[in-house]
């Protein structure tokens, strides 16, 4: 799904125009457009802005935007991943309707201090291009392209990827006539000449604004027409109750004049389109402004201010005016104080005001670059799957599949945290074995809620059942005295319940070692029919995509057949959890630049994976560098198909991998779910000792889709 990201460089930008223009040009080239608002920033107001309109021009629905006080709460708490995968919910289901997505993002002011990170941090979760949306001024290249070059700064300068072009909107400093309102989209207004003229100015300072890299998609002329509000949008905004509504949907305010001095010399500003602002005991300006509408003057309106009431009798005399929709307001404020709020009159289109917004569209429309549009439609899109993404991702597979799954550290803290936590949010159907009084224990102490539905299992209440069968599926190995004696471990227990389907899946590691959890494992479920061994994988979560490691946790050093093994069966993992594997095989060496028994090892490993899956993308053996950075790897492998965008990286042996996975995790402060045992019968996954309360839940999540994924 390609996604755009609108960001604006301040505010009165014309970002909620933008938004709708850009849909309208893509609805025009054939393409369905969505829309999306992820955090609103309208504090007051029940409904947001952008969300309505786009509701009410296109006729299609879309999903509401977090709302603000929600987005401040999170942010407070620290919840940011929480809100961004919120955020990334509302984009999947934007995305079920629709060919491509615009989102609106958050408009940086001086109360939203989070606005320009989280801007960054949304366009990564949602795997977004970008798009940086400022005004202009012909007259003043600089000044524009700092605020752009300010912009650009929040997301790593002109070299980031994300960067897709530049919309100039409500530029000033053109002539009058290009303002022109089309009556549908109209490409013959693009003011192409003066577009290039502008771009050669502003290279001269900034040359990558108007590049091929950083496009210049549209100069959107500033337009006095479109700019400006209705009669029944001011009442509000200046505290005003109305004596006469008239026509006030329907009026509109090019101008107003204050009228202050003799009558005779104030007659030149009963114009059409104008708002006369008047002390409510001026008579003879009510008089003026109601003997001009009887004149067939269109006049927007008529503002009485200061505490007075017009004269009843004086009413009278406007009749004519009042018939004819003449809208006039009273206010208690000043005449001063009442100009001065309507200059500081928002330029935002207001929810009902459908004919400006429908207007506004095709006009900005009709300053979009219809190439740049084509491009955007058949450039190359090389799909990333975020964090954000993933773990959402994640968190709905495991919903759908609705596993079992078996905790055997029924009594520690984290792991009974984690569960209530499942079991709330429907992740899986958590059982904890342990005594219940300890669990409830603990739950009271860490003041942890326990749903009602959360399964307790005494190991005691259970175990004799299991000791036959162990004996049975151990045949030779052991009696019925030594099954009974390792049935004491929980861990034991746990997958002999898996292994006879009692469950689903098993996560443990809390408090036991690897060789606790994968010992039982190996012995009583065993590895799959396509698999000669279990290997493992850690899911990086890097701040623009994630990574999968392996092995990093099994293998001490598997032979070409098994590495190859390994590879196939990270790349299945990677597919199995929305990830398009591009294959690197990890060396110390890229192609035949090195010698040594390792290398080829790898290379062996490397041909016997495309062998064996001919439909997957493998290349190696490849350094690092060259599998993960696009620069280097045209460099070193040229040819490659995976070198510079590999997302699965398979390590030579465990002390690589495992050293990698942590040197990553702890330096760059990067998330990783894992490992995630793979090539087993049934799942059974391994914690980390010192794993958070997030780490198991999104490992019970993985093990429930594992479930899913080898019961389909």
């Amino acid at each position: 799904m390609k996604t755009i990201l609108l960001v604006p460089t301040g505010e009165g930008v014309g970002l909620t125009s933008a938004c709708l223009g850009l849909i309208y040009a893509l609805e025009c080239q054939g393409v369905k457009a969505g829309f999306l608002k992820p955090f609103s920033q309208e504090a007051n107001h029940p409904k947001d802005r952008t969300t309505a309109l786009f509701k009410h021009l296109s006729q299609i629905e879309t999903v509401e935007p977090i709302h603000y006080e929600t987005v401040i709460q999170q942010l407070n708490a620290g919840e940011n991943d929480e809100l961004l995968e919120e955020a990334v919910r509302l984009h999947r289901q934007v995305a079920k309707a629709n060919d491509m997505i615009i989102v609106e993002g958050l408009v940086p002011n001086g109360r939203d201090s989070f606005a320009n990170a989280l801007n960054v941090a949304l366009a990564q979760a949602l795997d977004a291009k970008v798009i940086i949306i400022s005004n202009a001024n012909i007259n003043q290249a600089n000044e524009t392209a700092e605020k752009v070059e300010s912009q650009l700064r929040q997301f790593g300068g002109s070299t980031c990827d994300r960067l897709s072009g530049v919309l100039f909107m409500r530029t000033k400093g053109l002539p009058e006539e290009s303002a022109q309102i089309p009556v549908t989209i109209d490409p013959n207004l693009r003011l192409t000449q003066d577009l290039q003229q502008f771009t050669q100015v502003l290279q001269q300072t900034h040359a990558y604004i108007g590049s091929a890299k950083l496009p210049i998609i549209g100069l959107v002329p500033f337009s006095n027409t479109l700019s400006v509000p209705r009669m029944s949008d001011l009442a509000a905004h200046i505290q005003a109750e109305w004596i006469n509504e008239g026509e006030a949907k329907q009026c509109r305010v090019l101008h107003s004049s204050l009228v202050a001095s003799n009558i005779e010399h104030e007659l030149h500003k009963f114009v059409a389109g104008e708002l006369i602002i008047s002390a409510s005991d001026r008579i003879d300006v009510l008089l003026a402004a109601s003997l001009a509408t009887s004149n067939g003057i269109p006049l927007a309106g008529l503002v009485l201010t200061e505490n007075f009431v017009p004269n009843p009798l004086a009413l009278d005399f406007c009749q004519t005016a009042i018939k004819n929709g003449l809208p006039i307001l009273h206010t208690s404020l000043s005449t001063f104080d009442t100009a001065q709020k309507l200059a500081n009159l928002s330029n935002e289109i207001p929810i009902d005001d459908t004919e400006r917004a429908e207007q506004v569209t095709r006009f900005v429309s009709s300053h979009i670059d219809p190439a740049w549009i084509t491009q955007i439609l058949n450039g190359h899109y090389q799909a990333r799957l975020s964090p954000s993404a993933f773990r959402h991702e994640l968190v709905q597979k495991s919903i759908a599949a609705k596993k079992r799954i078996v905790l055997p550290e029924g009594d520690e803290p984290r792991t009974i945290q984690a569960a209530a936590i499942c079991q709330s949010r429907g992740i899986a159907h958590c059982i904890l074995l342990a005594k219940p009084e300890a669990v409830l224990e603990v739950a009271k102490a860490r003041n942890i809620e326990l749903p009602a539905d959360l399964e307790i299992l005494d190991p005691d209440s259970i175990r004799e059942q299991y000791i036959a069968p162990m004996v049975e599926l151990r045949k030779g190995k052991l009696n019925e005295l030594q099954a009974k004696d390792q049935l004491q471990d929980t861990v034991v227990l746990g997958t002999m319940m898996l292994a006879l389907n009692h469950v689903d899946g098993l996560v443990s590691g809390a408090v036991h070692t690897t060789a606790n959890t994968v010992r039982p494992a190996f012995q009583l479920i065993k590895t799959a029919p396509d698999y000669s061994l279990v290997s493992s994988v850690f899911f990086m979560l890097l701040p623009d995509e994630v990574y999968v490691y392996g092995d990093c946790a099994i293998n001490p050093d598997p032979d070409a057949e098994q590495l190859a093994e390994i590879a196939i069966q990270s790349a299945d993992s990677a597919k199995a959890f929305g990830i398009d594997p591009r294959i690197a095989m990890i060396s110390y060496s890229t192609g035949t630049s090195g010698a040594g028994a390792e290398v080829e090892k790898v290379a062996e490993a490397t041909r016997i994976a495309k062998a064996r899956r001919p439909d997957l993308l493998i290349d190696g053996p490849l350094q690092y560098d060259a599998a993960s950075v696009e620069s280097v790897g045209k460099s070193k492998a040229p040819d490659s198909q995976v070198a510079g965008r590999a997302n699965v990286f398979i390590f030579p042996d465990l002390n690589t991998g495992n050293t990698t996975y942590k040197a990553v995790q702890r330096s760059a402060n990067v998330v990783s779910v894992g490992p995630m045992l793979q090539g087993l019968n049934k799942p059974v996954n391994d914690l980390s000792r010192g794993a958070l309360v997030d780490d198991i839940v999104f490992t019970i999540a993985l093990t429930a889709i594992q479930s899913e994924q080898q019961s389909a």
